[in-house]
């Protein structure tokens, strides 16, 4: 089995750069700034109609925390029901209880929703008071995937976690790596942990095509830039999978 590499796209620029830098699959998401919340209905659709290669797509109604209302699960519910429609590939969600465990009844209903999709369970993890109960907690939920830094800043920090929760996983489930991956770190992450699946961003800074500049007005947060974005880079993408297929 080869080794596969996610690009974590927060617009449809960057999921067909990501595709052109020859990534295997992408993770959709919005508001990257929040760590990734649920893109709309138009960009799923003209993402599914443009992407040749896999799409998955996080299921997550806000930023903050990951102890959801009633009423949040029922935004994630209809959004995992418009995916399928849809024909997306995957979705990635995350769910814990209060006291820091994977909330399973919940992932379950979940994951029987998604069904044929795969089902990754997201960096929430990366917050579990007890990363090895949480990843039996995920294969008997009936996830497919688990996507961590190991609970560290960045997952080459976590890279010894990681080897565990590949070696405790097994067949039963994937572990995937994320965060601050790069090309140059990407082949020893996966010597150290025996993954063959990882996740990375690959942006750079991109400068608006605006002529004429407004300054000193903000519409996002004070003080940003309104006139620079960070989008996947198909260079940096063709460094990764050649660093990857290195490894």
């Amino acid at each position: 089995m080869g080794k596969l590499l996610e690009i974590c796209a927060g617009s449809l620029g960057s999921c067909l750069a990501a595709q052109d830098g020859g990534a295997q699959r992408v993770e959709l998401c919005d508001n990257l700034e929040a760590g990734g919340t649920t893109p709309s209905w138009g960009m799923l659709a003209v993402a599914r109609e443009r992407l040749e290669i896999g799409l998955h797509v996080i299921v997550r109604p806000r930023g903050g925390d990951f102890l959801y209302s009633a009423a949040e699960f029922e935004v994630m519910a209809r959004d995992i029901d418009l995916c399928r429609r849809l024909g997306v590939d995957g979705v990635v969600v995350g769910l814990l209880t209060a006291d820091g465990d994977v909330d399973v009844p919940r992932t379950r209903q979940l994951v029987e929703l998604a069904v044929p999709m795969t089902v990754t369970f997201h960096r929430a993890f990366d917050l579990v008071r007890d990363p090895c109960q949480a990843l039996e907690d995920l294969i008997a939920a009936g996830c497919h995937r688990l996507l961590s830094s190991g609970q560290a800043a960045t997952a080459p920090e976590g890279a010894a976690l990681l080897a565990r929760l590949r070696e405790q996983a097994g067949a039963r489930l994937t572990v995937m790596p994320g965060a601050g991956i790069t090309a140059d770190n990407i082949a020893g992450l996966a010597r150290a942990t025996g993954c063959r699946e990882f996740h990375a961003s690959a942006r750079a800074e991109v400068s608006s095509g605006m002529r004429f500049r407004r300054t000193g007005v903000s519409l996002g947060a004070p003080g940003a830039d309104e006139y620079a974005r960070r989008e996947t880079s198909a260079d940096l993408v063709r460094q990764l999978r050649a660093a990857l297929e290195r490894a």
